[in-house]
């Protein structure tokens, strides 16, 4: 997504990816509110510069000075001494009135790249003054409390079935994206549901042989993927990727609704969705549940709720306490580059009013996150409204035959290791090849390469302790594998950890190096390798790492852990807890009131503050 920006980066802080926003009408449409009175269009221009010269001054009189931050009246209680003067770091100033909720949102904007940057990689990165206190950065979280109620501590397998609705699932991403979707669709369809999973055209024949129903998305995952791999995440890094985002974006948001409301494209079927479920990636999926008045659920496999024990995923932050603002820059960042198309969604298709607050939310939608409590144990600051329900398994070993070809290969000797990117591009498949095989060499190991999207495996000559394989369902094959080196997605990683394999994570972008770190903390894997990184000597050391006995134990404790969850049981069970019982009021009056300010704009198109 588009990273928005009104202004050059400060002189003091490198910028590599500062982005300008050209609003084509009064720049004073934005009140001191944070409302933004006007339909005029952004254009989104993005300016790489080492050391960006900003000398284009602000009628602001706060942000008047030699580097645009707020000054501050000299007082022996906020200076510091430098040589021979005594100057507060201008940071301090800034930060401080950046936390202030009396400062207006277009302040707060207009000094939002003196804290964060844009890198070439698209990742955000930002520092917070060390004199900032922690208090301070305590913005609100965008659903729940920052305590646990007692209402989350009963049993989830008490709560009543719901009466038989239609359902429809908003998926987009790759297929680890859309997998964990269908083992939950698939429960809710045995339960009496009828269950539609909208998600990419590229999917469908996946969805329909799971029994579910299929609608198409719009947006291509293998364009979606290549972008994301390039551009480490959501935001640009370079002005050529912002039409390919912007298309990409346009085209899901815009699908939302007929896949809500239309019938069957093939049987004509009628379909009327009476609840939503969906991942953030489909953005505009709050606003077709308001437009429609029905109940939206979020399940993700990433955080995307603000937290005090660690970063966005999205964001590279070191200090402990700038993480739960790293939710609200990313928001921040994200909400700038797609509100006209949100916009213009609403007001074309859904027929309701534009939206320029980042605080506007229909209600309070919960959130539940498919990952295991015993990797990452839900955060102490989440409320009632969000869940922690344990890794999503879709069963697909059960019905795989694999070829005789395979299991001679695996019968010839001792258990190989996994080596394999799934659905993402890879930018020198020949010469990654190469590297993982030499490693595979030197370790004395045997190997799968899964080829993937990314076109791995191509040998000028075959190898014997090589296996190539195409798509294999992870739940058999790893089974067969003493360890695995994968791109670190949730289902990858939740596949291989349930198979008690050591792992080595090898992320491309967004909630990968996440993983990688989580995967690592616990013990049962090597620090992750960066794929910019990725290169013979990290692999050799990655290789011997998990094969240490001590590293295996540890493996095969953790899967024994996950062998007690059933995390497609706890979202089910997490969909009816959440599920509002007091009918939605058909004819509730337009606009909604917006909650309480905070710098958070989650609710504008992933649910309620």
């Amino acid at each position: 997504m588009p990273n928005t920006r009104d202004d050059a980066g400060d002189s003091s802080v490198e910028v590599s990816g500062d982005v300008d926003v050209v609003n084509h009408g009064d720049r004073s449409n934005v009140g001191d509110n944070g409302h933004v009175e006007s339909d005029h269009e952004i254009d989104l221009n993005i300016h790489h510069s080492s050391s960006p010269d900003d000398s284009s001054g602000s009628s602001d009189p706060e942000l008047s000075n030699e580097n645009n931050v707020p000054r501050e009246p000299s007082t022996p209680n906020n200076l510091e001494k430098s040589g021979g003067s005594r100057h507060r770091n201008p940071f301090t100033v800034l930060a401080a009135k950046f936390f202030d909720e009396k400062v207006p949102l277009k302040k707060k904007l207009k000094w939002m790249d003196r804290l964060a940057t844009v890198k070439k990689n698209g990742t955000i990165e930002f520092e917070v003054p060390e004199d900032i206190e922690n208090p301070s950065l305590h913005l609100g979280s965008r659903v729940g409390s920052d305590h646990v109620t007692e209402a989350e501590q009963h049993d989830l397998t008490d709560i009543q079935d719901l009466p038989s609705m239609q359902i429809v699932m908003l998926i987009v991403g790759t297929r680890g994206d859309v997998q964990p979707f269908i083992a939950i669709g698939k429960r809710l369809q045995e339960h009496g549901h009828r269950v539609r999973l909208a998600t990419h055209q590229n999917f469908k024949d996946f969805v329909l042989s799971s029994g579910l129903e299929f609608f198409p998305l719009g947006g291509d995952p293998k364009v979606l993927a290549g972008y994301m791999v390039k551009n480490k995440g959501f935001l640009p890094s370079e002005p050529s990727e912002i039409p390919i985002q912007r298309h990409q974006i346009r085209e899901i948001i815009f699908s939302l609704l007929g896949a809500c409301k239309d019938p069957d494209p093939e049987t004509q079927a009628p379909f009327n969705a009476e609840a939503i479920i969906a991942n953030p990636p489909a953005y505009g999926h709050t606003h077709v549940a308001e437009a429609l008045k029905i109940p939206i659920h979020i399940f993700f496999t990433m955080p995307w709720t603000p937290t005090s024990e660690f970063p966005h995923p999205l964001s590279r932050v070191t200090q402990h306490v700038a993480y739960r603002l790293s939710y609200q820059v990313v928001d921040v960042m994200i909400w700038l580059g797609i509100r006209d198309m949100i916009n213009e969604f609403r007001k074309k298709k859904l027929k309701l009013r534009s939206v320029y607050s980042p605080h506007h939310s229909l209600h309070d939608t919960p959130y539940g996150y498919i990952w295991s409590p015993h990797l990452v144990p839900k955060p102490k600051d989440w409320g009632p409204k969000i869940d922690v329900v344990g890794f999503s398994y879709l069963d697909l070993a059960s019905d795989y035959k694999p070829p005789q070809e395979l299991l001679d290969w695996l019968e010839k000797g001792p258990q190989p290791i996994y080596i394999g990117f799934g659905s993402l591009p890879v930018q020198e498949p020949e010469k990654m090849t190469k590297t993982i095989v030499r490693a595979l060499e030197l370790t004395e190991q045997r190997g799968i390469i899964n080829k993937g999207w990314g076109g791995l495996g191509n040998l000028a000559e075959p190898k014997e302790f090589v296996y190539l394989l195409d798509n294999v369902p992870h739940d058999w094959l790893f089974l067969q594998c003493a360890a695995v080196v994968h791109h670190g997605g949730a289902g990858t990683t939740a596949a291989g950890l349930k198979a008690a394999c050591p792992t080595t994570i090898v992320p491309f972008f967004g909630d990968q190096p996440f993983w990688g770190e989580r995967v690592h903390e616990k013990g049962v894997g090597p620090s992750p390798i960066p794929i910019e990184d990725f290169c013979l000597e990290k692999l050799v050391s990655a290789i011997r790492f998990m094969r240490d006995p001590k590293v295996k134990q540890r493996a095969v404790e953790l899967s024994k852990e996950l062998e007690t969850e059933d995390g497609v049981t706890g979202a089910v069970n997490a969909f009816y807890k959440q599920f509002p019982r007091k009918k939605l009021e058909p004819d509730s009056p337009e606009p909604l009131k917006p909650h309480k300010s905070h710098l958070s704009i989650r609710g504008c198109f992933l649910g309620s503050e």
